[in-house]
């Protein structure tokens, strides 16, 4: 999506150890008008799959995948990180393993969100080493639903989260695919 591969290298910041700094827009301050391009994007390509639920991991995920949401007419369950009182019920659960925050968490969607019916879309921001949708494939599983596809805003090439997420044969559409970044340059590539 040249929308989104223009304002990385416009706004986007390439730091040292393979970080992506993209907070001004993407995920910390948030552009509503990009996401909802984007949303648009995944409804087209994504058009043709029976989606019924979209699901993501707290917290960068939310704001994309509810205005992606918008575009498919259902709702949005987001995997928490942390058990709360306001959390009743059983619960699917997994562990991720955060790139960027490099820490394992343990993640909880209740089982009144997700049933064996649901055909779900998983959205996020970014694509490093794929952890992260491993875990919410695994939980997408546990609820005996069907993983329709997987969208994601920004995509590390270079690393291997994508190679093993289609490896596994689940359909991905990244929007915007990192080749390579410089720390020292500046300079990021795309795919």
């Amino acid at each position: 999506m040249k929308l989104l591969e223009e304002r990385i290298r416009r706004d986007g910041t390439v730091k040292a150890g393979n970080v992506l700094k993209v907070d001004s827009f993407l995920n910390h301050q948030m552009d509503i008008d990009l996401f909802n391009e984007m949303g648009k994007e995944w409804a087209r390509l994504f058009a043709d799959r029976p989606v019924t639920k979209i699901l993501t991991v707290e917290a960068s995920g939310i704001g994309i995948a509810c205005v992606a949401a918008q575009h498919f007419h259902v709702p949005v369950v987001f995997a928490k990180k942390t058990q709360s009182l306001n959390i009743d019920g059983e619960v699917y659960t997994t562990k991720i393993e955060s790139f960027t925050h490099k820490r394992v968490y343990d993640v909880i969607v209740s089982k009144k969100f997700l049933s064996p019916e649901d055909h779900v879309l998983i959205i996020d921001d970014f694509l490093a080493n794929g952890c992260a949708l491993e875990g919410l494939i695994e939980i997408v599983q546990k609820a005996g639903a069907t993983v329709e596809g997987i969208g994601i805003a920004v995509e590390k090439g270079f690393q291997k989260g994508g190679d093993l997420i289609r490896s596994k044969g689940v359909r991905l559409e990244s929007l915007a695919i990192v080749e390579s970044m410089d720390a020292e340059t500046g300079e990021i590539t795309f795919r």
